[in-house]
């Protein structure tokens, strides 16, 4: 049996169980931790994610496989810590709420930043799966598809904390 159908099933778990998860943790509030140093941590992760990303295209365009394979390890490492500090935040602070004149703007780079953060997590977990099993052919095809996706939920991470940094209570 092949990685890639050894780890289906839990793909598709994950990418059902994580945003599922992070839906419902929203509707718990944990008093008593300030975890309000976090958003401009996992801002500037998101930004390192796209930095490295870039990186690591460049990497794999340069014939550099195992530099390519540390820097997208990398980047899942840092999707992870992002989402453990994201859920941290979250679940111990009220929500912010956009205060700006580029109400439509914000919301419109908002709903595809969550939308497509969801749609990313199989696209990441099979593209991933898809090098361990060195079925290269297909990962390169899939990656195609992951990389740009990927790197918009990662540059639009960043773009949503600086609009709304300057409306968090403190």
């Amino acid at each position: 049996m092949n990685e890639e159908v050894k780890y289906r099933k839990l793909i598709i778990v994950l990418s059902v169980l994580i945003p599922v998860a992070i839906a419902a943790l929203f509707g718990i509030k944990i008093e008593g931790y300030d975890f309000s140093f976090l958003p401009p941590i996992y801002a500037s992760i998101n930004g390192l994610t796209a930095v490295l990303l870039v990186a690591a295209l460049l990497a794999i365009k340069n014939n550099m496989k195992k530099l390519h394979e540390r820097l997208m390890k990398t980047c899942i490492t840092l999707s992870g810590l992002f989402l453990i500090m994201y859920v941290m935040y979250h679940m111990t602070s009220e929500s912010t709420s956009y205060e700006g004149s580029l109400k439509g703007f914000y919301f419109t780079i908002l709903i595809s930043h969550i939308v497509l953060s969801i749609a990313v997590i199989p696209l990441v977990l099979f593209t991933f799966v898809r090098a361990l099993a060195q079925r290269f052919d297909k990962h390169k095809k899939l990656a195609r598809i992951t990389f740009p996706i990927w790197l918009y939920v990662a540059i639009t991470g960043v773009m949503v904390y600086i609009m709304i940094s300057p409306y968090y209570m403190h």
